[in-house]
C-alpha cells in the first residue's frame, strides 16, 4: 500500500460519491491541480464532477516517474511481486465494483446490463487472467547447442519488459480499454503512464485512486493523467523516455501517433476504427440474423469499433430482412441508463450526436432511404436507432465510421459479391456471417478482419486476442498475444566449456 501521506487532499476516493472530483496519480501521489475541466452526464448534459487538466509539466513528471521506476526499481525483475500486486488490484476492483459501476453508468452512459459485461465486469477479469497467466507463462526458452568455430555454444532466449509504456484510451469502453492495456503491461514488467479520454476522465482516474490506496504497486509504476490539452498526448508519443505507445481510438489519430512515435522508433500498438460487415446468406435464419444485427448495432448506442454497422443481405430477400430489423429497432428501449429496463443509453456528447446526425442526413441526400430513426432526443445526447437501406457500398455512410446507432443495409447479388463488398473497406477489425455452418466458415475465411462471429458466436473474452487487419490497427490486445506485445526477446549464447559439458 502506498503511504497515506502521499494523498494530497481529502476528496472522496473510488468508494465515495460517483459525482466526486478526482485526482491525478503521478509518482505514487494523488494530486489535484489548479486547472480542471468538467465531465458531463451524457443522459442529462449535467456536470458530474471535475477532472484535473494535466499540463505538459505533469506529463513530463509522470514519464520521468515511470522511467525511474522501471530503471531503478524491482518491478521489471520480480515476477512474484507483480503477481501479488495484480491480485491486489483484482480484489480492489471487485471490492469497489458497485461504486465503479455507478460512475461508469453516470459518466459513460453505459447501462447496468453493459456493466455486467464489457463495460466493467469483463474488464475486471482481465486483471485476474494476466495474474494467472504470469504464473505459467515461459519467460525463457532453451534453444540448445550449436557448433561454431570448433566449439559448442549454448543458446537461450529470455523475455524482458518493453520498458515505459504510454497508454492512451478512448471514451467508449474506458474500463475495458484501460485494463486491457494496463494489466498485460504490468504483468510483463513495464511501467505505465495511462491517459484518460477527455470525455470520460473520472472513471479512469478512479482506477488510479484504487491503485494508490489499495495495492503495493510501487510509486511511478502506474501514473494516471487526464486533460484536454493535446500537448499532453504529444509528450507521451514523442518523449525519448517512453519505449512503447499503446493507443485505442480513431484511425486518423492513430496515424498521427504512429508518425510522432517514429521519430524515436517506439514500439506502437494501435487498436483503431472499424466498419465491419455482417453478411446474411440466403440459407440463414433471417429472424436470428435480424435480431443479432439490430440489437448489437444499438449496444452502447453504437459506440463500438467492432460493431457490424454494414448489413449485407441477398437482394431478393432485402425487403423481408429490412422489415424484421425495423420491427426489432422498434422494440429497443432507450433512455436513462440507470433504469434497469433500458437497453440503449445516450451518445457521449452533443458533438458526437451532431456528427452522427450529419452523416445520416448526408446519406439520405446521397440516395439512401431512411426506414426508421434519424432523430435527436432531449434531454441528454440520445439518438434513435436508425436504419438506412438502398445504401451505395462506396458512399460515406458505408465507408466511414459513424459511432452511433446507425445500420446501413447493402444488397448483394451472390456470395462472391458479398465477400467483395465486405472487403471494400480500409478497415478490417471484425465481421459476422449467418448461414449454414460450412458455407459461412468458407466465406468468413475470405474476409480480411482480425475477429469474426459465425451465427452469433461471441469471441470476446480475456483469453481471446483482439485486433484488426489493414487500417484497423497493429497488434493484439488480450490473450497471450496481449502479454507478448509488452515483451522484448533477448537472445543469449555462451561457450560450453569441457567442464560444463561434462557436468551436463
Amino acid at each position: 500500500m502506498q503511504d497515506a501521506a502521499t494523498i494530497s487532499d481529502d476528496r472522496p476516493g473510488p468508494g465515495g460519491s460517483a459525482h466526486a472530483d478526482r485526482r491525478l496519480l503521478i509518482d505514487g501521489r494523488l494530486r489535484s491541480t489548479d486547472r480542471t475541466f468538467p465531465s458531463l452526464d451524457p443522459a442529462t448534459g449535467d456536470v458530474l464532477g471535475h477532472a484535473p487538466d494535466a499540463t505538459v509539466a505533469d506529463a513530463q513528471a509522470a514519464v520521468a516517474a515511470a522511467r525511474r521506476a522501471f530503471d531503478t526499481g524491482r518491478w521489471a525483475t520480480d515476477t512474484e511481486f507483480r503477481i501479488h500486486c495484480l491480485e491486489q488490484l483484482y480484489r480492489a476492483l471487485r471490492d469497489h465494483r458497485d461504486e465503479l459501476a455507478a460512475l461508469t453508468i453516470a459518466e459513460v452512459g453505459a447501462t447496468a446490463a453493459l456493466c455486467q459485461g464489457a463495460q466493467l465486469d469483463q474488464p475486471i477479469e482481465i486483471v485476474r487472467y494476466y495474474a494467472d497467466l504470469l504464473k505459467t507463462y515461459p519467460l525463457s526458452e532453451d534453444l540448445g547447442n550449436i557448433e561454431s568455430r570448433g566449439m559448442q555454444h549454448h543458446r537461450w532466449v529470455e523475455k524482458e519488459a518493453a520498458g515505459v509504456v504510454a497508454a492512451i484510451i478512448a471514451y467508449n469502453y474506458p474500463n475495458q480499454l484501460a485494463l486491457a492495456k494496463l494489466a498485460p503491461a504490468l504483468a510483463a514488467g513495464c511501467t505505465v503512464v495511462l491517459k484518460a479520454a477527455p470525455d470520460t476522465p473520472l472513471i479512469t482516474l478512479a482506477l488510479g485512486e484504487l491503485i494508490a490506496e489499495h495495492t503495493d504497486i510501487p510509486a511511478g509504476v502506474v501514473n494516471v493523467l487526464s486533460g484536454a490539452d493535446p500537448e499532453v498526448g504529444a509528450v507521451l508519443t514523442t518523449s525519448p523516455d517512453v519505449d512503447m505507445v499503446t493507443f485505442t481510438g480513431s484511425t486518423p489519430t492513430g496515424r498521427r501517433i504512429m508518425a510522432a512515435a517514429s521519430e524515436t522508433l517506439k514500439k506502437v500498438f494501435l487498436e483503431l476504427g472499424g466498419k465491419s460487415a455482417a453478411i446474411v446468406l440466403d440459407d440463414a435464419d433471417f429472424g436470428t440474423a435480424a435480431l443479432f444485427s439490430a440489437f448489437s448495432m444499438v449496444t452502447h448506442a453504437g459506440q463500438g469499433c467492432a460493431l457490424t454497422s454494414r448489413l449485407l443481405v441477398p437482394r431478393k430477400h432485402q425487403d423481408e430482412i429490412v422489415e424484421l430489423i425495423r420491427t426489432n429497432f422498434g422494440l429497443v428501449r432507450y433512455g436513462d441508463p440507470k433504469d434497469p429496463g433500458t437497453y440503449m443509453g445516450p451518445l457521449i456528447s452533443a458533438k458526437q450526436r451532431d456528427k452522427v446526425d450529419g452523416m445520416v442526413k448526408r446519406a439520405v441526400a446521397a440516395g439512401a432511404r431512411l426506414v426508421t430513426g434519424g432523430e435527436k432526443v432531449d434531454p441528454g445526447f440520445f439518438y434513435t436507432p436508425t436504419l438506412l437501406t438502398e445504401v451505395d457500398p462506396d458512399s460515406e455512410i458505408a465507408q466511414e465510421e459513424v459511432f452511433g446507432p446507425v445500420l446501413a443495409v447493402i444488397a448483394y447479388e451472390d456470395d462472391d459479391d458479398a465477400v467483395r463488398i465486405a472487403n471494400n473497406s480500409i478497415y478490417g477489425l471484425s465481421g459476422a456471417i449467418f448461414g449454414s455452418q460450412d458455407r459461412a466458415l468458407r466465406l468468413a475465411r475470405r474476409i480480411r478482419t482480425g475477429t469474426f462471429s459465425i451465427n452469433g458466436g461471441n469471441y470476446f473474452s480475456p483469453d481471446s486476442p483482439f485486433g484488426g487487419f489493414k487500417q484497423s490497427g497493429i497488434g493484439r490486445e488480450m490473450g497471450r498475444a496481449g502479454l507478448e506485445e509488452f515483451l522484448e526477446s533477448k537472445t543469449f549464447a555462451t561457450v560450453v566449456t569441457e567442464a560444463a559439458g561434462a557436468a551436463s
